[in-house]
């Protein structure tokens, strides 16, 4: 016989999906949110997406180039990681604070650990609180929509702290992106649309943003007073449902088991209720999410599914 066969080691599957595929589908899922904040916050909301990105992307290469690092910038990780980091910034805060968000995501979180697939905890959501905790008064100048140069404190959830009574037409404002915030966290209909084409392609599961959602409405509910209007506001307003569809389902810093998943969404969502109800902070979002990013080897561990025939050993 002339024909010969080459056996390698398992596995054999040919998957369609590349690093470049899902980075592409989760930007597409990004453009709606994206396209609102623009919108709502004009010119100055598309410069701090577009340093934020291209920033990333910069010092992606350049870390590549110069370090001989495996990778390349055509997998769009990084461009992800810069425009969910300009997406988590308010529209009022200079240029340099998107640059530097985006310096600190790549090179200080992202590549001392090996790069992609490497990281510990999500880069844009590090490079925020890094940003948070440096420069907390420009972190939070936030910028009335419609008017650029009017400055409001007034965000969803600093109202809800301050003990504003929530109505119909507050929660639809919050909804389609007519409120004070971040850049891509004001509008939750074009974020669940996003996270909706995901799913479509397939490339995030519901168990993280849903129990995620439940969890944060069901406490809110029972430890803010039981007031359904107030519940529906701790998830249409501030960045929970940015956080929940696209950081915490991030695949490097998330529990790879149905049910380690599942205890991500319940165990963020704890702690962003409590951080909301209990503490000083009217957020609570980005340190629930980086905070089960550190314990996601523990969950992994204690979730693992038992191998069959696998026979447990005495101590």
């Amino acid at each position: 016989m002339s024909t010969k066969f080459f056996v390698s080691s398992s596995p054999h599957a040919f998957a369609r999906q590349n690093t470049q595929n899902i980075m592409l589908d989760v930007l597409i899922a990004l453009l709606p949110a994206c396209g609102v904040g623009i919108y709502f916050f004009g010119l100055r909301a598309a410069i701090i997406l577009a340093v934020s990105t291209f920033s990333a992307v910069l010092v992606e290469w350049l870390i590549i180039k110069l370090f001989k690092r495996p990778g390349s910038v055509k997998d769009l990780s990084a461009a992800v990681t810069g425009l969910l980091l300009g997406m988590n910034l308010s529209a009022g805060v200079p240029w340099w604070i998107a640059m530097l968000g985006s310096v600190f995501a790549i090179a200080i979180v992202k590549h001392p650990f090996g790069g992609l697939g490497h990281n510990f905890v999500n880069p844009a959501l590090a490079g925020r609180v890094f940003l948070v905790a440096s420069w907390p008064v420009l972190m939070t100048t936030w910028v009335e929509p419609g008017a650029v140069d009017t400055i409001s404190s007034a965000t969803p959830m600093a109202l809800i702290k301050a003990g504003q009574a929530v109505d119909s037409g507050m929660l639809w404002n919050w909804a389609i992106g007519n409120a004070s915030g971040c850049i891509g966290e004001v509008s939750a209909i074009a974020l669940l649309l996003g996270g909706i084409y995901l799913m479509i392609k397939k490339v995030i599961r519901w168990r993280i943003p849903v129990t995620y959602f439940l969890t944060v409405f069901a406490m809110s509910f029972l430890l803010g007073g039981m007031d359904m209007m107030t519940s529906y506001a701790h998830i249409l307003g501030g960045g929970l449902m940015l956080g929940a569809i696209f950081m915490a389902t991030d695949y490097t810093t998330s529990p790879v088991t149905p049910r380690g998943q599942i205890i991500m969404g319940i165990g963020a969502g704890l702690m962003t209720a409590i951080i909301r109800l209990y503490s000083n902070s009217a957020e609570g979002v980005s340190l629930s999410i980086l905070l089960m990013n550190i314990c996601v080897p523990i969950i992994d561990r204690l979730t693992r599914p038992k191998v069959f025939g696998e026979v447990k050993h005495n101590a």
